[in-house]
């Protein structure tokens, strides 16, 4: 049975439905892969990268050490490269979400941010269904069908709990 606690859920679905998407764009060309829209960060590789590279950099701010490199800019990359990227991002997230209660804190952009482990954990996951469900819409404009299995509900169907 999957898990119950609510962080729990948010954490290994975010993870689950990411990779989904990641797999589904395995489907595609080269070509539609980068191809440009009006929405999210403009291709299915970029969105997808951001997904991943945001998760890297809220881990940064958890464990309380200083911003990489957005990891996102370092791209092109493969759906192979942003698998691995997020099991290794998703882990170290992970691993610095409790107490949900205690306030971290770190500066960015000149400016020092203070936030419960709570509210940054909230944050990226519901940032991944956003940019998640942008993605599920170009890959049906790149006339992929789905089916898009990539809601909690499904999740737990699944019994996807484990990463």
């Amino acid at each position: 049975m999957p898990a119950s606690d609510p962080a729990e859920i948010l954490l290994a679905h975010d993870r689950w439905a990411t990779r989904q998407l990641i797999d589904a764009a395995r489907e595609l060309t080269h070509d539609q892969f980068h191809q440009r829209f009006e929405m999210g960060l403009g291709s299915v590789h970029d969105t997808l990268a951001h997904i991943v590279g945001v998760i890297a950099g809220w881990g940064d701010f958890h464990a309380g050490r200083p911003r990489r490199e957005p990891w996102e800019n370092s791209g092109p990359y493969t759906c192979d490269q942003l698998a691995a990227a997020l099991d290794e991002f998703a882990d170290e997230f992970a691993a610095h979400t409790t107490p949900h209660d205690e306030v971290v804190t770190a500066e960015r952009h000149g400016r020092v941010w203070s936030f419960t482990r709570g509210a940054v954990l909230t944050h990226v996951t519901t940032h991944g269904v956003h940019h998640r469900a942008q993605c599920v819409n170009m890959l049906r404009h790149l006339g992929q069908e789905g089916p898009w299995r990539v809601s909690v509900v499904e999740w737990t169907l699944a019994d996807a709990s484990a990463p």
